[in-house]
Parts: C-alpha cells; structure tokens; sequence
C-alpha cells in the first residue's frame, strides 16, 4: 500500500547552544534548523530535518538555500505524486543536482511517513536489530577545557568521546587525557585541517590512543589519505569526502580509509545512506554516525540508522540536554548507562512540538 503525499509544511528552529561548538572551521554559537513534515490522506504525519548551516563551512549548502530549494525546486515535484515506497523519493529527486541535505529533509520525512503506515519504529522498518545505541559526545572546545569536559562526559556514562584536532594541537597533552580513561573510545576529528606540508605533523598524532583520526585531509584529497592509511597505525576514517556510495567505492578502491561516517543530510537521505551501509558490509569497511549538532528529529533518524547491523563503533549521540535547554521533541532523549533506549512507538518514535516553531515564509502547500 503507497501514500500520496496531501501536504508539505516548513517550520524554523532557531536556538542558542549551550556551549559554544569550537572546530578548527568554525564556531557554531546558535543553531537554525528547517523542519520539514509530510502528511498523507489519512492524517499521518511524517518529520524530517534540514541541517545545513548558516554559511557554507561544512558543505556548500547552506540554510538559506536549502530553504529556497525545499520550497521552490523540490515540494513542487512532489506535487500530485503517490509513492510505493519511500526510496521512489531519491529516485524523483535524480532530476535536482547536488542540494543533499534539502533533498534528505524531505526524504526522511517520508520515511517516516512509511514506517507510521506501516505500524513499526522506523528502525524495524529500515532493518535495524540494535533496541539500544551506545553514546558518544564530542568535545570542540578549547585545549585548556579538554580535560574537564572529558571527565563531565565520563561521568555521565558517554562510553566514546570524540576530540577536535588540528596541527596546533599538542599531542602530548590529548595523549596524557586519553591515557587516563582507558575503558572509554577516544576518535580525533581534523576536519581536513592537515595537508601534505604538514603530513608528519599528523604522524605525531599515532601513538596518542586514539581509535581513529576522522578526515585529517582535505575531501577530495585521497592520495593523502591513502599515504596516511598505509603509514599510520591509528584507522584513518572519511566524512566530509563521502556524499555518495560513489565516493565510498572511490574509498576503496584507493585504499584510502578504514572507516565512513555516515552522515544521511551529507548522502542526500535514508536511500543513498543504505546503499553505503551495504558496500561497506561487502568490504568489511568500518561504519559509525555521525551528528551536525542537531535537534531531536534528525537525530531520531540517526538513532535508528545506528541500530543497523554491521555499524560498529558509537556514533555522535548525546542527550537533548547536551545543546539545548530544550529539545524540540518529546520526550527528549537522554543518556542511561552510556546508551540510548530506542523508542518503541512507530516512525522517529517521538512526538515534535511543532507549536514553538517557526513557520518559513511560503512554508505548506496542500495538494
């Protein structure tokens, strides 16, 4: 059985981070955020989240594009259109370039569109096996504020922490950090902000403890990160150079990394994002999410991509009260013993508080 899809509505979020969100790209002190929800002819309501950023430091995308698109590009697609199933979406959207993260707010909304049809959570509709995530938190602040804030994380049963890095970073002082918590993982994350002048600064970085070192190179740079995979023992793990299965196959081939981040606003959706989990389980490559500071929605996505088989290490999920004073979901997500309970209700599991949002100019159309 299919849906039509009878509306498509656009609601703002905007909200200050509790604490300031440091990398060696940006610093993110608010967040803006498009919720996108699609409605069938029954009343069922399906969400999704549009996580570009304010300017195009991460991706090319940005809020205020992704806006336009959603509005004028992609909803009148959809316009008219009954769907046999939600990857019938990414194929519609062949005929749009590029604009991932705009194309995957959509698509994840009919997702869980489906799933609530289908009377299941979404994690049992795209195959999940996992009724628990292990947490993970990532620390981007200053080197002075490492230490406290990895004990605080510690404390509060995060059972992997993640650490930004770039070349002014001193090793010695992470090494001494991660030594003193070896029951926890510890990842580095460079954001590309090495490069091949600085290459054996990197190298400086291996005996630290860390289990990966997350995109040291620019993403297009797979030589380099192929030098860095042969040369270092510590994997070496791709983000920003996977935005497509393409791009994972590109990984391969060259031998340039262990692990990908799957990041579903980067790859354009749940549909993309399948086709990456199964090449990486045909090549033993490793597999975690990744987070882009989001609100509850996206991360109920993410909660139930990581309950897939064959993603293995914790990925970037920390409880609503990590960023936000409040979330825009309920009930919010918390932390119990370093894992989170996924929700037993159909879809995302969590109802959205859309009554505190936003609404974007020109933001539902009824079909």
């Amino acid at each position: 059985m299919g849906i039509t899809i009878k509306e498509i509505g656009f609601k703002t979020v905007r909200r200050p981070l509790k604490t300031p969100f440091k990398s060696v790209l940006q610093q993110v002190d608010e967040r803006e955020v498009i919720v996108v929800s699609v409605q069938d002819e029954s009343g069922d309501i399906g969400y999704g989240e549009c996580v570009a950023f304010e300017t195009p430091w991460y991706t090319e995308e940005t809020i205020t594009s992704c806006r336009f698109v959603l509005e004028h590009v992609l909803l009148p697609l959809l316009r008219g259109q009954n769907f046999q199933h939600p990857k019938e979406v990414w194929e519609l959207f062949k005929a749009v370039k590029g604009n991932r993260m705009a194309k995957a707010a959509i698509e994840m909304a009919v997702w869980d569109l489906f799933a609530k049809q289908q009377q299941q959570p979404l994690w049992q509709f795209v195959g999940g096996i996992l009724k628990a995530v292990p947490a993970g938190i990532v620390i981007a602040a200053d080197p002075s504020q490492i230490g406290d804030r990895v004990a605080q994380a510690n404390n509060a049963g995060y059972k992997r922490i993640k650490i930004k890095i770039h070349p002014d970073t001193d090793p010695f002082v992470l090494k001494s950090v991660v030594t003193n918590y070896p029951e926890l993982l510890f990842f580095a994350d460079a954001n590309g902000s090495f490069n091949k002048a600085n290459f054996e600064r990197l190298k400086e970085f291996d005996d630290v403890g860390f289990t990966l070192i997350e995109q040291p190179f620019g993403e297009r740079e797979w030589a380099l990160h192929a030098r860095a995979k042969a040369q270092l023992n510590t994997k070496i793990c791709l983000d920003e150079s996977i935005s497509s299965v393409d791009d994972v196959q590109q990984m391969i081939d060259m031998k340039a990394g262990d692990i990908v981040v799957l990041k579903m606003s980067r790859l354009g959706g749940w549909t993309e994002t399948l086709k990456v989990v199964e090449l990486c389980r045909e090549h033993s490559i490793g597999m975690w999410v990744g987070g882009m500071i989001e609100f509850g929605v996206s991360k109920a996505h993410n909660l139930a991509l990581a309950s897939l088989p064959g993603i293995e290490y914790p990925g970037d999920f920390s409880a609503s009260t990590h960023f936000w004073e409040k979330d825009i979901i309920e009930p919010e997500i918390f932390v119990d013993n370093g894992e989170i309970q996924l929700s037993q209700l159909t879809g995302i599991g969590y109802k959205v508080d859309t009554a505190h949002l936003s609404p974007s100019e020109e933001a539902k159309e009824c079909f």
